[in-house]
């Protein structure tokens, strides 16, 4: 019933625009040429101009190009004053970009599905490539966009061309390259609100005419952070005496969260001949950042009374006030392998190469990248800190989640150009990914319950558990276009995955225990000392593989020379994974099949979409407006569940990943771009969905689960943005910007037991503008620029923890700054 709903009104706006005479041919409002890197040059004196997308692995017209893809040029990218691509969410319809529980990690979403947990192994269902390197960890994805020319936003399964693991869709960053025969050199600082300062430079250099040039792009980040340490707790209780009984207080109140990164991409442009370019580049990142705080919201808690809430007595979790800003809490303990007053390490290098060599029937394309990623992620997890009678803080639950990954990539595709009415894509692709995971934890709450260990206290021992993932994927894909006539084309392809990993674990253990017996002598200086490769005693080995053939059609129909209707259907998988939590709780002591068993991979999750839409243009090129309405089906659904659970006859929770639901999406995608007046440009985005589950079966589920909303499906989503230029002088002009954007409220993390344990992110207006000076030969410039002026408060991630803590992450309050920017060259 959604399906033909949908496709019935789709196909009756699209058959009515068509019918519509168009004021004037879009051929007739002037002319265009793509520059050498595929990016849009408008050459007409007035309208939208247009956009180069390579949506389907070659440059096409995005207005011609059928399939849902959304495209954020360079331009929108400066005016939208963002820092990472997840900011560049509002400009597209039914895309989320949040951050994970207690990371400042991506949690992107469309249609229905992403990823708001932080397994290391799980793979999100939407992908981000950068120069066409898939991108494997969330931890690293929220790329700074200095650097970027332009941001392709693919909605839907990718299973031909991007295949791998996108049922949601696909994220194509293409940062810009170096220049032939032009020294230029940019640059932009700013300072702002919370102690945010940044600069950033990059610089063109031609080193052999019209044959190699070198760009280098580096960049500094850093802010005070907008949270302060500054929660209230006790009187501490317990049901055995402790160290922190009756001990309570605020917090210092200090300013926690900072952040600070290092970033560099050193990139060698090498064109030797006319039909061989060469792009070679060396990617550096250095985040030094300030632990993530957590706001814990027990007292926002409508169900049975928590536990540790009724442990720690009466307002133990009361705010001090009524900003959850000034109610974060952190214990930032250098100690007990935490190290969080350090910050979280993030080191990330990289080394790539894309080739392009042009033959008189097409371009053979090859990608091969390698990068290595270091995180170190100390955090307190419940947002909550208490301190004993001397000052010491209490870890009620404190980890550090660390891990270093892996990933080499290999892409060879030969893209035709036959110059007839048919063309194909053929390509194969390789990639390893290998992962060695440790979380080391401290679970002081429990020493509040019974009693301390044999050898320490839980406050100051750490639980160690450990495994490794090694990853291989390999898949083979083809895609065709024929011209069925000058107007009707039919597009069709397909990608063969296979997919292997291989998985090592062994059970939670005390440092004393990592050789298999007990050795007070054993001493490890980080987590990742007790890896599962220096200590392999009770490790088991675990495997898992997966073949899977997905699959695009579509039809275009070009009805006017600027009216293009199209259909797609597509399948898409990801493939399954494995859970890095265990060998946590669920204990198995030497049942080693039993654990085995426990740890086995899910199955692939699979997408079936179907789409219509159409893309048009009217009033002489000053309006374009693109509508796509969409329905897909989901199946084995995989999702990451806490169940609770007693440990030692103490209540805790225990994490499982499983193949657990069906479900179905249905909505709409509308983008319009419009310049009504010269120099006024409008932008406007709409994005619905209604998502429902079909069946939804867990082990020790408290209600029917089904009943709840998909998480991370906003019903509702919309921006309008307006840009103005008006000139000063014949030197200066002045450019006005300014947008609202609104997202529903949706459910981010489902609870097991109690629906009144789901957690919410609240809906949101944000309203953000600018006002920018600049020399209108665009050699320098002066930028004030607010967001979220109406200083709002939302979530951007928020967790209950099986009902023992509820801790979220809010989004920055009102920011003013001011950004100066400087081009010089030739």
């Amino acid at each position: 019933m959604k399906k033909s709903v949908l496709y019935g009104s789709a196909a009756a706006m699209a058959l009515a625009l068509g019918m519509t005479p168009s004021v004037a041919l879009a051929q007739d409002a002037g002319s265009q040429d793509a520059d050498p890197d595929g990016v849009a040059t408008a050459t007409q004196d007035q309208g939208v101009g247009r956009i180069v997308v390579t949506a389907t692995r070659r440059d096409t017209d995005l207005q011609t190009t059928p399939v849902a893809v959304s495209a954020i040029d360079r331009t929108l990218i400066e005016q939208s004053n963002v820092d990472d691509i997840g900011g560049l969410s509002a400009f597209v319809p039914n895309f989320s970009a949040e951050t994970i529980t207690g990371f400042n990690a991506a949690s992107f979403a469309m249609r229905g599905v992403g990823q708001n947990n932080i397994i290391v192994y799980f793979e999100p269902p939407v992908a981000v490539l950068v120069d066409d390197f898939v991108v494997p960890s969330v931890q690293t994805q929220l790329l700074d966009t200095f650097d970027v020319e332009q941001v392709e936003v693919l909605r839907g399964p990718q299973g031909t061309l991007f295949g791998k693991n996108t049922t949601g869709g696909a994220v194509t960053v293409r940062t810009i390259r170096p220049e032939l025969d032009v020294f230029n050199l940019d640059a932009r600082f700013q300072a702002g609100s919370f102690g945010t300062a940044s600069a950033k430079m990059a610089v063109n250099i031609p080193v052999v005419d019209d044959t190699l040039a070198l760009r280098i792009v580096g960049g500094y980040e850093s802010t005070d952070g907008y949270y302060r340490n500054g929660g209230c707790y006790g009187p501490v209780t317990g049901f055995v005496p402790n160290p922190f009984q009756g001990s309570q207080g605020c917090l210092n109140g200090d300013r926690i969260g900072d952040t600070e990164t290092w970033s560099a991409r050193a990139k060698l442009l090498f064109e030797p001949t006319d039909n061989i370019s060469a792009l070679f580049q060396y990617e550096f990142l250095r985040d030094r950042s300030g632990s993530v705080p957590s706001v814990n919201e027990n007292y926002l808690y409508t169900g049975d009374t928590p536990f540790l809430t009724d442990l720690l007595n009466t307002g133990s979790f009361q705010p001090d006030n009524d900003d959850p800003l000034d109610n974060a809490a952190i214990t930032l303990r250098d100690d007990a392998l935490l190290f969080a007053g350090r910050g979280q390490r993030i080191d990330v290098d990289g080394l790539y190469a894309n080739i392009d060599i042009d033959f008189d029937i097409g371009t053979l394309t090859s990608v091969t990248g390698w990068r290595s990623q270091r995180s170190r992620l100390p955090n307190s997890y419940p947002g909550h800190a208490p301190l004993d009678m001397n000052g010491n803080p209490l870890s009620i639950f404190d980890a550090t989640r660390d891990d270093d990954r892996e990933t080499f990539q290999q892409e060879l595709r030969f893209s035709s150009d036959f110059g007839g009415p048919f063309d194909m894509i053929l390509g194969a692709f390789y990639q390893t990914d290998d992962t060695d995971f440790c979380v080391s934890q401290i679970l002081g709450f429990l020493d509040l319950t019974g009693g301390p260990l044999p050898f320490g206290n839980w406050n100051d021992t750490p639980y160690i558990l450990c495994n490794a993932q090694e990853a291989e994927s390999m898949a083979v894909f083809g895609e065709g276009t024929f011209e069925i006539t000058p107007e009707l084309s039919l597009t069709g392809g397909a990608r063969y995955t296979w997919e292997d990993k291989t998985w090592f674990g062994r059970q939670q253990t005390f440092i004393p225990a990592l050789d298999g017996g007990f050795d007070l002598g054993i001493s490890i200086d980080e987590a990742l000392d007790a890896s599962i490769y220096n200590y392999p005693a009770g490790v088991i080995r675990v495997e898992d593989s997966a073949n899977e053939l997905t699959w695009r059609v579509s039809l275009g129909y070009q009805a006017t020379p600027d009216f293009f209707i199209y259909s797609t259907v597509s399948h898409g998988f990801k493939a399954g994974g494995f859970n890095d939590q265990i060998g946590g709780f669920a204990a198995f002591g030497t049942d080693l099949d039993a654990f085995r068993e426990a740890a086995q991979a899910t199955d692939p999750e699979t997408a079936d979409s179907y789409e219509i839409g159409f893309k048009s243009e009217f009033l002489d090129n000053r309006l374009r407006f693109n509508l796509t309405g969409f329905y897909v089906e989901y199946n084995d659904l995989q999702r990451q569940l806490n169940v609770p659970i007693e440990v030692n006859g103490s209540p805790n929770q225990v994490t499982i990943f499983v193949n657990a639901a069906s479900a179905e999406v249905a909505g709409i995608e509308a983008e319009l771009t419009a310049e009504p007046v010269d120099d006024l440009t409008l932008r406007g985005i709409l994005g619905y969905q209604d998502a429902s589950y079909g069946e939804y079966d867990a082990p020790n589920a408290g209600y029917d689960l089904s009943t709840s909303p998909l998480d991370r499906a906003p019903e509702w989503q919309w921006t309008i943005d307006g840009t103005y230029r008006t000139d000063l002088n014949s030197n200066f002009e002045l450019i006005f910007n300014g947008n609202v954007a609104h997202q529903s409220r949706s459910l981010f993390t489902q609870a097991i037991d109690d629906p009144l344990g789901n957690t919410f992110l609240n809906a949101r207006t944000l309203v953000n503008a600018s006002i920018t000076l600049n020399q209108v030969n665009d050699e320098y410039y002066v930028r004030l620029i607010g967001q979220n002026l109406t200083d709002k408060r939302y979530r951007t991630a928020s967790q209950n923890v099986a009902g023992l803590w509820l801790n979220s992450q809010f989004g920055p309050p009102r920011f003013i700054g001011v950004e100066v920017g400087f081009s010089l060259g030739n």
